[in-house]
């Protein structure tokens, strides 16, 4: 179980994450955008839109894990959303609605005291989850993406 100081790190990272994006992806022109982050993998478009259809689950997700007892929680296919149309739009909106999302899941997450870090879901295809094991996971999952964008933009020469 992580300490109350690592929990404040990682919800640092979650409401950094917009920032950090936007850096990461400015400047690109659409074909740089276009441009798969590695060989079969999505393009720097699909991983910032990605980045924000996931990130507005996780939010609901720890949401519903606050205010209801044991809910289960709802997946999707992440590679058929990839798909959508919307994964065409300019990456801009996305960014916007993340810098939103970040600044309420920040202040959420701020809220929640030593107990209910404990609270947990069903998750159809990991068991039980609790709400510090979700923390875990989005607080490196921006991270995580950001760096592919990166390597992409280092290899390219960007």
């Amino acid at each position: 179980m992580p300490t109350m100081e690592e929990r404040k790190m990682m919800i640092q990272k979650i409401k950094s994450l917009p920032g950090i994006l936007d850096a990461t992806v400015e400047g690109l022109s659409d074909a740089q955008l276009d441009t798969p982050y590695r060989e079969g993998g999505w393009t720097v478009r699909q991983v910032v839109h990605h980045l924000c259809d996931s990130h507005m689950n996780a939010f609901l997700r720890f949401k519903w894990m606050l205010n209801e007892n044991v809910p289960t929680i709802k997946t999707y296919d992440q590679d058929v959303w990839a798909t959508s149309p919307e994964y065409k739009l300019p990456v801009l909106e996305s960014l916007h609605l993340l810098r939103g999302l970040h600044e309420r899941w920040a202040i959420m997450l701020d809220t929640i005291d030593e107990q209910g870090w404990s609270r947990t879901a069903n998750h159809p295809e990991s068991g039980v989850v609790t709400l510090d094991k979700m923390l875990q996971t989005y607080s490196s999952h921006g991270e995580k993406h950001c760096g592919q964008i990166l390597r992409l933009r280092d290899r390219m020469d960007w």
